[in-house]
């Protein structure tokens, strides 16, 4: 193969959940591009990476120094959502339920994979909360494990403050089976139960 294609195989490699079959496609795409729309891919790259930076108040992704959501005075303030990921503040935005602010932490404690609280934007969460205009903090981080681990971290953190903590409910997906379901997730489908 060629060296140039080969190294333009294993860049696209190094996104996530793209394995080599799925790199080829890509980069044999990218190939088929006349001059004009690589340059406009390699520049939309570019740009993203020079002018895209994290919200100063919550690490979500922003074009200023203030995402939309913090610069938006029609939010609620009292209100703070912990997410693990700006990624996930898109998918809770979708549903055009929630009006508050948010708070990404970065990721999720791992000592198995080295990731301590010293790692995350948990310090900083920290520092928002003791301004004293936050009454709830919802933890919404994924129920996996290490999930679980910084959310029961964090709401140990909360405790002194006096803020309310909740969590998001988890539990049967809509459309879901009894029989499909494995333990944990049944364990919260009934733990999350609500009077009809």
């Amino acid at each position: 193969m060629l060296p140039t294609l080969e190294i333009l195989i294993e860049q696209f490699r190094k996104l996530p959940s793209v394995g080599r079959k799925s790199a080829e496609r890509m980069a044999y795409a990218v190939l088929d591009y006349s001059k004009e729309e690589a340059e406009l891919f390699a520049s939309a790259i570019i740009d993203a990476k020079e002018n895209i930076k994290r919200c100063k108040n919550c690490f979500n992704f922003s074009e200023f120094d203030e995402c939309p959501i913090c610069t938006d005075d029609e939010r609620d303030r009292s209100v703070i959502c912990v997410v693990e990921d700006a990624r996930d503040i898109i998918s809770l935005e979708k549903v055009k339920e929630y009006h508050g602010l948010y708070h990404v932490i970065g990721g999720t404690i791992s000592p198995m994979n080295g990731v301590t609280p010293d790692d995350l934007n948990i310090r900083e969460l920290i520092q928002r909360l003791s301004k004293g205009e936050v009454n709830e903090v919802i933890i919404a981080t994924n129920p996996t494990v290490e999930g679980e681990t910084t959310a029961m971290y964090i709401s140990k953190l909360l405790k002194p403050l006096e803020i309310k903590v909740s969590r998001l409910a988890y539990g049967m997906p809509v459309g879901g089976e009894l029989d499909h379901a494995d333990e944990v997730t049944l364990l919260r489908a009934i733990e999350g139960r609500k009077t009809l």
